[in-house]
């Protein structure tokens, strides 16, 4: 895996959070309704991959960025995210939005997203890259966190609904 290049400055940043937003959007655009619920092999849709990424984006806001107990961002009891095991944390995001239409879902990720753009857009960029756990021996920023719930993960995601094409 290449070395991660963090970006010098918010409006940076937010550029190529939105590189990489574009390119989604995209593929997206490209896939017909029903196209949009065919699973892949693993059994995801795109409009899956899609809610996925929203529910991710939600937690770096109320969990990173905001502090909030993962539990109350993500809305389960407490010992649900004691271990952020993140195959069953997935697997919760899957079956409450396997439901949902693919409308609500590309609404909402497009709120979402707009809501973490906001955010980033507000927030000192000295604050991203101020370590996210005080305890962190590495005193990883913060920043690794938005780029790897955003630019990174659409980046991932992409590569997956494309398949579906």
């Amino acid at each position: 895996m290449a070395e991660r290049v963090l970006p010098k400055s918010t409006a940076e940043l937010v550029d190529n959070i939105n590189v990489e937003w574009l390119a989604l959007l995209g593929v997206i655009e490209k896939l017909s309704p029903e196209k949009m619920i065919t699973p892949d092999v693993g059994g995801w849709s795109p409009k899956d991959n899609l809610a996925h990424l929203s529910e991710w984006m939600k937690i770096l806001l109320g969990y990173h960025m905001d502090n909030r107990p993962s539990h109350e961002v993500i809305g389960v009891a407490p010992e649900a995210t004691e271990d952020w095991d993140f195959e069953a944390t997935n697997k919760l995001f899957f079956e409450r939005n396997r439901q949902r239409s693919s409308e609500d879902i590309l609404d909402e990720l497009i709120r979402v997203y707009a809501e973490v753009v906001s955010r980033l857009k507000s927030t000192p960029f000295d604050d991203l890259m101020k370590p996210r756990y005080p305890d962190d021996s590495e005193k990883q920023p913060l920043l690794n966190w938005v780029l790897g719930n955003t630019s990174e993960h659409f980046a991932e995601h992409r590569a997956n609904i494309e398949k579906v094409l």
